[in-house]
């Protein structure tokens, strides 16, 4: 049993934001493995299949990305998922718009919604894929930066770095090594 969590928040507003970065990357996770967004429960939207027998579970937590923590820590409860189960997609100010960065655990670095998470399970070794969105050309608070929509001109640069997060959780959901994932798709 895999968990993919795309961090972002529920609201049709904040759709193109640059915060909805994991929600993105979730919808083509659900995408590649022809799953739809059906149910909700643990105050999250989700989506499961089976990829070689294992059960898959996409969630897009609706609870606002402060608190997304508490709908990671009810879906980790209610499939009894562990921590080297769990895969985390996220916006990330801190790296350059379009890349990709894959790391078996960490910190919550600059991201309110990651703080949820940790604080919530009280875990940080859990594999988190983060989209990096910091623009060097843009110099308004992260706080505002965040809820911006993407600009039309960057929308193919998110899409195809939101694309490539959601083929690295796919590729962790089939079990593979997480070191191999992080060469294949870092950068």
């Amino acid at each position: 049993m895999y968990l993919i969590v795309g961090l972002g928040n529920p609201e049709e507003k904040y759709a193109k934001t640059f915060h909805n970065m994991g929600f993105l990357a979730a919808a083509d996770a659900a995408e590649l493995l022809g799953a739809k967004f059906k149910k909700k429960e643990c105050e999250a939207s989700i989506a499961e299949c089976y990829l070689g027998g294992e059960k898959i579970v996409i969630a897009r937590p609706l609870t606002y990305m402060n608190a997304s923590g508490r709908a990671v820590r009810q879906l980790m409860a209610r499939y009894k998922v562990s921590p080297d189960r769990l895969v985390v997609i996220y916006d990330d100010y801190d790296l350059p718009k379009g890349h990709v960065r894959i790391r078996p655990s960490g910190s919550a670095g600059t991201h309110n919604g990651m703080r949820s998470v940790i604080a919530e399970t009280g875990i940080t070794e859990f594999a988190r894929i983060r989209i990096g969105i910091r623009d060097e050309n843009v110099n308004i608070p992260i706080i505002n930066y965040v809820l911006c929509d993407v600009r039309k001109e960057d929308y193919d640069l998110f899409a195809a770095a939101c694309r490539k997060a959601a083929e690295a959780a796919v590729a962790l959901a089939r079990g593979e090594r997480i070191d191999l994932v992080m060469g294949r798709y870092n950068g």
